[in-house]
């Protein structure tokens, strides 16, 4: 009789991403601590030896950083040192003074993503775009068109596809990435991160108990860290003490819904297919300043920002495809209150003149009497460009904003 098919999903998740695309560039930074997340100040500069002539670069040092901004990434060395994304940069230099601070490229980052997506698609077609650096990929029949005759051999072959996998990512991009192969996408998640970086996972539904239970609650995607916390207050640190408690106690204690998946998901449960296409809501450009900004005081910085945004914007319904109708403006103030103003137009767009002036009649229905710390754009009621553009009307001429 022929071997049944099992599900082999694969989680891919690019090592370090924005760092590792950085080192391309500064490649004499590699085995340093690197943090990614400065503004236009932290720029390299390029410098000439007067004594040789040769052409070397200056790096702006962690320790030197003043302001407000938080880590994009950071390399392994600098998270070696307690460094990790979302955090304070002033935190971070206090934790890493001698990393070397760059500022984030998202066009770089973005190029080297379709890089890479382009490279495991050409081998496994069958894809869910996850983000920037991660995607999910179905492997079950390009593994059973390998004829596998066991579990055993499926599970080799799966390897044999997946390492395939990251050879053409590493040709395509430089770059390295690390897999997760398991029976559900639950599990890969968790498998991706066992051995980073470059690392290579298999975990199948009889390694469950000795692989995944030891590790602590808060590696299952969906359980945050209050979960976590009141989880631990409950004496459940582990999957594997997770996995031992009731259903029923931990619906009670948790809600049905909650309950019910913590108890499926500590099993190792999980039907989820792969989603190999979603339209996305809405799309969306911001930017937290340097230093609070003043409507009328800074009126030229916050105009050409404010430009910048709608722009790139512009270009990114462009690259995906979409336009939208619901334009949408964000702010944020010195006292961390957010303000948000949405208004929706006659026809789908994705022109950056449009965006820029329907923004700016969202901005004349929000108070500008404080200091401005972060500014955003977004744009929802999306639908495909083609479908959109027999019926665009012509762009009007922009009118002023605000901030002009």
């Amino acid at each position: 009789m022929p071997h049944q098919s099992i599900r082999v999903i694969a989680h891919l998740d690019m090592d370090a991403f924005y760092a590792s695309v950085e080192l391309l560039r500064y490649p004499e930074l590699k085995g340093r601590p690197v943090v990614v997340g400065g503004g236009r100040r932290s720029q390299p500069e390029e410098t000439i030896d007067p004594a040789t002539g040769g052409r070397t670069r200056r790096f702006a040092r962690l320790g030197d950083y003043a302001g407000r901004g938080v880590a994009t990434t950071a390399s392994y060395e600098a998270r070696a040192l307690g460094v990790h994304s979302a955090m304070g940069l002033m935190k971070a230099a206090r934790l890493a003074p001698e990393a070397v601070l760059l500022p984030a490229d998202f066009d770089a980052y973005r190029s080297h993503s379709r890089r890479f997506k382009a490279a495991v698609a050409r081998l496994a077609p069958q894809i869910e775009d996850r983000g920037i650096d991660e995607i999910y990929v179905d492997l079950t029949e390009v593994v059973a068109a390998r004829a596998p005759r066991d579990e055993g051999e499926t599970w080799r072959e799966a390897r044999a596809v997946a390492q395939a996998i990251k050879q053409a990512v590493r040709d395509a991009t430089g770059l390295s990435c690390s897999i997760g192969l398991t029976p559900n996408k639950l599990l890969s998640k968790i498998a991706s991160e066992l051995d980073k970086p470059d690392g290579l996972t298999i975990v199948a539904l009889s390694e469950i108990a000795a692989r995944i239970w030891p590790l602590p609650a808060r590696k299952i995607n969906g359980i945050g860290p209050k979960t976590a916390e009141r989880l631990a207050s409950l004496n459940i640190r582990t999957i594997g003490e997770l996995a031992q408690t009731e259903r029923e106690w931990l619906i009670e204690r948790f809600g049905k819904a909650l309950g019910s998946w913590m108890h499926e998901a500590a099993h190792g449960r999980d039907e989820r297919p792969v989603v190999t296409h979603s339209e996305p809501k809405s799309i969306s450009r911001e930017t937290t300043f340097e230093r609070d900004l003043h409507a009328k005081r800074d009126r030229d910085a916050l105009s050409r920002i404010f430009t910048e945004l709608c722009v790139e914007l512009s270009e990114d319904l462009c690259r995906a495809g979409y336009a939208g109708r619901t334009i949408g403006l964000k702010l944020r103030y010195d006292n961390f209150r957010t303000v948000t103003r949405d208004q929706t137009i006659a026809a789908p767009t994705q022109d950056a003149q449009t965006i820029r002036r329907t923004a700016g009649e969202c901005l004349k229905r929000v108070p500008l009497d404080r200091r401005i710390r972060l500014l955003g754009v977004r744009i929802g009621g999306l639908t495909p460009a083609e479908d959109a553009a027999a019926a665009a009307p012509a762009a009007a001429e922009p009118t002023a904003s605000l901030f002009e």
